[in-house]
């Protein structure tokens, strides 16, 4: 079974907030989130390119049902896919920051590599 972090959310707020992020993180390049969050991003993430980098037509609908805009869905196929075509994962990087100020809660960077 797989085990997965809770964040706190119900799982409906949970998975949004993670297509949100997901979403976010593809269109920019990089998303300043905490650790907890950001290890549940990154493999979204790689799960996405991984399809992107098939290229079919398929995998294209599968990844709209998921991200929440279109044009990142494209962005994805047409420029972030082929970039990552002759790479075997780890098209992502959690980076720790240290301790929020407010709550001290751990920070990190995750990016595409």
């Amino acid at each position: 079974m797989a085990t997965y972090r809770k964040l706190g959310r119900p799982s409906d707020q949970r998975r949004t907030m993670l297509r949100a992020m997901t979403t976010y993180l593809l269109e920019n390049g990089q998303i300043k989130t905490t650790y907890a969050r950001a290890k549940e991003v990154a493999p979204m993430a790689e799960k996405m390119i991984t399809l992107a980098k098939k290229n079919t037509l398929a995998d294209y609908r599968r990844v709209l049902s998921y991200l929440t805009k279109e044009d990142v869905a494209k962005k994805l196929f047409h420029q972030i896919g082929p970039k990552y075509a002759d790479r075997n994962g780890g098209y992502t990087r959690v980076l720790k920051m240290g301790p929020r100020r407010g709550d001290g809660a751990e920070m990190a960077i995750v990016q595409l590599v």
